[in-house]
């Protein structure tokens, strides 16, 4: 597991997800782009849902508890970046729900 380390907070993600919500963000900040990424929070902690605001002012690290790098699927980029420019933002989704919401919204996906 590996962490996202934002406004004096950590959250939690497994390496590999954790490394697409990377490259995405690191391509909106590029951009110079505010943004919310929101995830669901599992009934073993608790429920429910975070969301946080994330901008070029924001300081914002990542930490990976792996000591190799995750391979990235194109295809989950593409849809984690489709789906932070809807109106909720960037949805920390695993890569089967992101294939799912690109067969979903192939125009948006594209």
């Amino acid at each position: 597991m590996g962490y996202i380390l934002h406004g004096g907070r950590e959250y939690e993600f497994e390496d590999r997800t954790l490394a697409h919500l990377k490259t995405v963000i690191g391509m909106k900040l590029a951009k110079r782009e505010g943004f919310f990424l929101s995830w669901a929070v599992d009934a073993s902690r608790g429920s429910g849902r975070h969301e946080v605001w994330i901008s070029e002012h924001s300081p914002i690290a990542f930490r990976f508890s792996g000591g190799k790098t995750p391979q990235l699927n194109p295809a989950w980029i593409k849809a984690l970046m489709a789906i932070s420019y809807t109106p909720r933002g960037l949805v920390a989704l695993q890569e089967n729900d992101a294939t799912k919401w690109a067969q979903r919204n192939p125009l948006l996906a594209a």
